[in-house]
């Protein structure tokens, strides 16, 4: 199967996500992975379900034996209101997991439990959701202690016009939009030739806000690999000139993505995150999109949370909260997947720490 294939067959299917795509998985394969893709067919050959599986060989607390982890990245992709096919996966899935002898299998299937804030006016329930998260329950599942990706985000709807955009925006961020403007900030379309730069910024964002990055050579081969396809771009915010701010849009099968974003100190009150956002609405909206995941908000939408002022300025821009199911874990190996979740937090915390070493030592370049 190659890219082509693959994308084609996805991309029709409901909740198909750039992590699912053909691109993501080498990439993948490049860091340590392996891909596993799985697709079902109807009796009339049409595809009902495809899941782009990634397998990861691991060392654990000296075993001798390959001891193997399995994942699938915002999959699989179905409708999952159709408990016909919704059984025949997780049942293929767990097969899979026991025949690769995998110590678990991870979903984090992009299906909605609820849109608005927890008790909020605007909150609306999804039946499939909750329907969904009983069935894993019965059958043995776990809701992850790891949840690779964010379990809750922000959704912009790009169905209707810039005008509407504007007007579903909160007062204060169309006010900040126009300020950024009229204090002269830029945005530009950028290149392969940007990347270091942006990389930088990055890092100056990750010490600033404590979040952890990667090192530069990832980040490059995603940007370039994406916006050599025709899957992403770069957008670059500057004051005469001099770069302040800058976000990756990905794109794929009528949806987009904020993934990465990055932004200096100064200049910051001349609001060019505003100004930049609403490009690559924009440019969402050019390339065909009808949605626009601003990718994260709070597991807890109190003030308290770390992501409540990232998710105050998503709000801003007028989209809609989306609490999804989050990532689950079928143990296929039920006593080694425990030893594995109490090895997990250790490692994950040597790896933030020399994370946040390197981007330190990036900003201090």
């Amino acid at each position: 199967m190659d890219v082509q294939a693959w994308n084609s067959q996805i991309a029709h299917l409901p909740g198909a996500h750039i992590l699912q795509t053909w691109e993501w998985g080498k990439l993948k394969e490049a860091n340590g992975w392996e891909m596993l893709p799985r697709v079902w067919q109807g009796p009339d050959g049409e595809i009902k379900a495809a899941a782009l599986v990634l397998q990861r060989t691991i060392s654990l607390g000296g075993f001798a034996a390959r001891l193997r982890v399995l994942y699938v990245p915002r999959g699989p992709l179905l409708d999952w209101s159709d408990r016909t096919w919704r059984v025949r996966v997780l049942d293929d899935l767990q097969l899979l997991a026991c025949k690769q002898g995998a110590i678990f299998i991870k979903i984090d299937p992009e299906v909605v439990i609820a849109r608005g804030i927890p008790g909020g006016a605007d909150e609306k329930q999804n039946d499939n959701g909750k329907t969904l998260a009983n069935e894993l329950v019965s059958r043995g599942w776990l809701f992850s202690s790891e949840q690779v990706q964010f379990k809750n985000t922000v959704w912009l709807n790009l169905t209707c016009s810039e005008d509407e955009l504007l007007g579903r925006m909160k007062q204060k961020a169309r006010y900040n939009l126009r300020l950024a403007e009229r204090k002269g900030v830029k945005i530009r379309a950028g290149s392969q030739a940007d990347f270091p730069m942006l990389y930088h910024m990055y890092a100056e964002t990750s010490v600033r806000d404590g979040f952890v990055i990667r090192p530069e050579p990832y980040y490059q081969s995603v940007w370039q690999t994406f916006m050599q396809q025709g899957m992403a771009d770069a957008l670059i915010a500057e004051v005469e000139g001099e770069p302040i701010a800058g976000l990756f849009l990905f794109h794929f099968a009528g949806r987009a993505w904020y993934l990465y974003g990055m932004s200096r100190q100064v200049h910051r009150e001349r609001m060019p995150n505003y100004l930049l956002q609403w490009a690559a609405i924009r440019r969402a909206k050019e390339l065909g999109c009808t949605n626009y995941d601003l990718w994260g908000a709070p597991d807890e939408f109190t003030e308290t949370d770390a992501m409540w002022g990232v998710y105050r300025f998503k709000e801003g821009l007028g989209g809609e909260v989306a609490r999804t199911l989050g990532a689950w874990d079928f143990p296929a190996r039920t006593w080694l997947y425990p030893l594995y979740t109490r090895a997990l937090p250790r490692l994950l915390d040597i790896l933030r720490r020399r994370g946040k070493v390197r981007a330190q030592q990036e900003v201090s370049l």
